[in-house]
């Protein structure tokens, strides 16, 4: 496994994680993820700590309220979240991360049906 870093536009978040290479990402056509073309990579809640600024983060959720998306306060980047799809994992955002792992492969979800 190997360490990686990354953090929202304004720099006052800042995470680690560790990963193996090449990564699956997963492209979710949900309306948020839509939005911000989102491109999700999922990693362990043990394999991903953050360094700088967590009292930063803001959390918002709609639908069933199961998915915590955090979002940065003074920027408003959302570099990672808590997905209801991966309870035990993070959702990192792929366009977030210094020097990002090799992509594998890329898995298109439907979240706008699965979760309706």
């Amino acid at each position: 496994m190997k360490e990686y870093f990354g953090g929202c536009h304004c720099g006052e978040i800042k995470f680690k994680f560790f990963s193996n290479e090449p990564i699956e990402i997963w492209k979710c056509n949900c309306s948020i993820c839509k939005m911000l073309d989102y491109e999700h990579f999922f990693v362990g809640h043990d394999d991903f700590k953050i360094i700088k600024g967590n009292e930063l983060i803001t959390k918002y959720s709609f639908g069933a309220k199961k998915a915590k998306h955090l979002f940065c306060k003074s920027c408003g980047i959302k570099s990672f979240y808590q997905p209801r799809s991966h309870p035990d994992s993070y959702s990192i955002n792929l366009k977030c991360v210094e020097e990002p792992p090799e992509i594998k492969n890329i898995v298109y979800f439907d979240g706008k049906n699965e979760f309706a």
